[in-house]
């Protein structure tokens, strides 16, 4: 995919937990057409920064531009309403609902009922096992569907962006490699993507960029296939 202007800017992100320094100047950018990986081991401060972009916490300082626009300080409902959209960890979905009223919901700041009725056929043909599943309550799924319902469900948002918080966390490998073909087509299919993963094998396998997260700062970024191939980056994070 050809990459454009840049999306998403994150410069000098910084957030406190108290006394506890979380992150401690993050700055990296996504472009339009990109999919970017975060990685990192558990309490590096993946999750902590993408809450920080979408305002879900206070940052300390720091700026975080989309499409050109500071929203550093917006609600986080508005910045859902500019497309900036979060699947986040453990996945949330509304389980007393059916997966079709999941799925609305997802398109609640939209008024274009025929672009609605688009995103929802197209949903529809990435998870094929939603469909079939449409009026059963989403907490009766199994938790690699309850992962696509909470996909599928920010797509419904139409995001210009969508920021992924571990999609793979406790599938087992067959559904992880299903998840991870998705968020391919995904991408392919227009949207800009910024992975949080553990899983930082499958992460690069997928990403044109990657960024490393340690104690809150980033230590090392460059091109995925690069990452990969380094031998500090092997030793820690991929079992080499």
């Amino acid at each position: 995919m050809s990459m454009g202007s840049v999306l998403l800017e994150v410069s000098d992100l910084t957030v406190h937990y108290g006394a506890i320094q979380a992150l401690r100047g993050i700055s990296f950018e996504v472009a339009q057409g990109e999919i970017i990986t975060l990685i990192g081991s558990n309490g590096a401060g993946k999750t902590t920064t993408l809450h920080a972009i979408s305002n879900i916490i206070k940052k300390t300082r720091g700026t975080v531009r989309f499409e050109g626009v500071d929203i550093s300080t917006l609600p986080p409902d508005r910045i859902v309403a500019s497309r900036l959209i979060q699947v986040p960890e453990g996945r949330r979905i509304f389980a007393n609902l059916t997966v079709g009223d999941n799925l609305e919901m997802g398109a609640y700041t939209r008024r274009d009922k025929g672009g609605i009725k688009q995103d929802l056929a197209m949903v529809y043909g990435l998870f094929p096992r939603l469909k079939e599943r449409i009026r059963q309550a989403a907490g009766t799924l199994s938790g690699g569907e309850q992962q696509m319902l909470a996909m599928g469900r920010a797509l419904m948002a139409s995001p210009r962006l969508l920021l992924l918080d571990e999609p793979s966390m406790g599938l087992a490998p067959i559904l992880v490699d299903e998840i991870f073909a998705i968020i391919r087509r995904i991408n392919e299919a227009g949207t800009t993507i910024l992975l949080v993963e553990q899983n930082a094998f499958k992460a690069l396998g997928l990403a044109v960029r990657a960024y490393i997260l340690e104690t809150g700062q980033v230590i090392k970024s460059g091109p995925a296939q690069d990452l990969m191939g380094d031998p500090t980056v092997k030793a820690a994070y991929l079992g080499g």
